[in-house]
């Protein structure tokens, strides 16, 4: 006769052993090994756990194998889309993947980050993305001590060996200053603050080796003092109190959000955006697309960067202890024009014209 435990509660796996007629240790086995069991039995068991409606304690089986089929991901902030996307591409390959993603957002605290990371750690998850703006050595340093893979994106490290993911924030910059001198412009105001961040100061590389391809063309360096809209709107404040003999003729804010805050203080000072001063974004941040001229800017393919990061991550939790090797993967960029560097007509025209192209891809 097979006792029937009481059930005072969900359903337990000692309910479907007893409905099923068989230990515990078959009920184990049917739900982590499967290629032991006898298809009848396994049948039988996986009957058992329909009827009752049973679901496996994930906590209790992340306990015994020390992981769980989950994958961390703590972002900078969500309220740029450049990380919303990487949650989104993120989160699609990890369920393809068969795993589930934690997000969390540290808002550019590192404190909170940390607390971010521990918290992840607590869960058991399989490993960690962190989408940073800086190293964050020592928090890496002590998540990985404590067995968990960590896989960087949108940061590059240069001091802690891990695999990362990146968009070329070099060309990024590039191919928008390269855009700006094409439309005539021959001072190009650069719109920027912290420049301890990779792609700040990347992005500037590009402004700089786009200059150095046209001899003739200046850069204006206009300190934002933070990459948020109060320093774009004291930046183009600024600019637009320039002498005209010394104002910019062409932007490049470092970020879309620096850049539509400049041209809305450029607009509400009189000057013509893109008559007056042609004005361009970096990092294709759709948060910054709702004013009055819709921002030029250089796609950052966020989507590709979530996915192409769990991919790394789950190579490096299959590999063998010892036999990983680091990774970077770097996504290339696209300019997207509008209307700021356009002009109103061109811009239609070039967006009847366009055509999304793939996301290039390379490895070093």
């Amino acid at each position: 006769m097979v006792h029937v435990p009481r059930r005072d509660g969900p359903p337990s796996v000692h309910h479907v052993a007893a409905r099923a007629g068989v230990s515990l240790a078959t009920v184990s086995n049917v739900l982590n090994h499967p290629e032991r069991v006898a298809d009848r039995t396994a049948a039988r068991v996986r009957a058992a756990i329909d009827e009752l409606g049973y679901t496996p304690n994930r906590n209790a089986r992340a306990l015994v194998s020390g992981s769980t089929r989950a994958i961390g991901l703590v972002v900078m902030s969500l309220r740029n889309s450049l990380f919303s996307d990487m949650v989104n591409g993120a989160q699609l390959e990890a369920r393809k993947r068969g795993h589930a993603l934690l997000i969390a957002s540290s808002e550019d605290d590192l404190e909170a980050q940390a607390d971010h990371l521990a918290y992840l750690e607590s869960t058991r998850v399989s490993g960690i993305l962190l989408a940073t703006m800086t190293e964050s050595k020592e928090q890496v340093d002590l998540t990985r001590r404590h067995g968990h893979p960590v896989v960087y994106v949108n940061h590059e490290p240069s001091e802690v060996e891990a695999c990362s993911v990146v968009v070329d924030n070099e060309q990024a910059a590039y191919l928008a200053t390269t855009h700006l001198i094409e439309r005539g412009c021959k001072r190009i105001g650069f719109v920027s603050a912290r420049p301890e961040l990779q792609p700040v100061h990347r992005r500037r590389a590009g402004v700089l080796r786009a200059l150095a391809e046209h001899p003739g063309v200046a850069l204006v360096d206009v300190d934002a003092g933070d990459i948020d809209p109060v320093g774009g709107t004291d930046a183009g404040a600024r600019i637009a109190r320039m002498p005209a003999s010394e104002r910019p003729d062409g932007v490049l804010g470092v970020t879309d959000i620096l850049a539509m805050a400049v041209v809305t203080e450029l607009r509400a000072a009189g000057l013509r955006v893109p008559e007056d001063i042609p004005v361009s974004g970096c990092d294709h941040n759709s948060v910054a697309w709702g004013g009055a001229v819709p921002l030029t800017s250089v796609t950052m393919h966020g989507a590709e960067m979530g996915a192409a990061a769990v991919g790394l991550l789950l190579d490096e939790l299959q590999d063998a202890p010892g036999e990983h090797v680091h990774r970077t993967v770097v996504i290339g960029s696209e300019l997207v024009a509008r209307e700021s560097t356009l002009g109103r007509a061109a811009a239609s025209a070039a967006a009847r014209g366009r055509r999304p192209s793939d996301p290039r891809l390379r490895e070093s």
